[in-house]
């Protein structure tokens, strides 16, 4: 069986790379610096469904998108979470908050502000960075 994204995340989302185990995207909100993590295996719903070997190269993968991410954004919290509660494949969200964000201090979900895409060059400009530092 191979791996495919589930298409919302593939509608919602600009591909970065690809680590050991997970597919980090871009989230196609200019609004927030927001990344996705998918671990690049099939019929993962539940953060605990991963084996044991991929559970823990998974945490240390998000540790090290997290850190990466937080420093190239400057962000003054960082907030990750796996809800799954819309898109029942297993994602990780890695999000740069900011004080003075459209949303703060609260979640970015449903804030009341509408999801603003990437302009082309910014998307582009934008992963070229991300690319650099993952």
């Amino acid at each position: 069986m191979s791996f495919a994204l589930h298409p919302q995340l593939a509608a919602d989302t600009i591909h970065v790379t690809d680590l050991k185990l997970c597919r980090v995207l871009l989230m196609n909100n200019s609004n927030f610096p927001w990344l996705l993590l998918v671990p690049m295996r099939e019929n993962l719903r539940e953060i605990f469904d991963l084996n044991s070997e991929d559970y823990a190269l998974a945490m240390e993968e998000i540790r090290t998108v997290a850190i990466k991410f937080s420093e190239f954004t400057k962000a003054d919290k960082m907030n990750v979470a796996a809800l799954g509660n819309m898109v029942p494949q297993l994602h990780i969200h890695i999000i740069a908050r900011f004080k003075n964000d459209a949303a703060w201090p609260n979640p970015v979900w449903n804030c009341g502000v509408a999801g603003k895409v990437y302009e082309i060059e910014k998307a582009e400009s934008l992963i070229r960075e991300l690319r650099s530092i993952f």
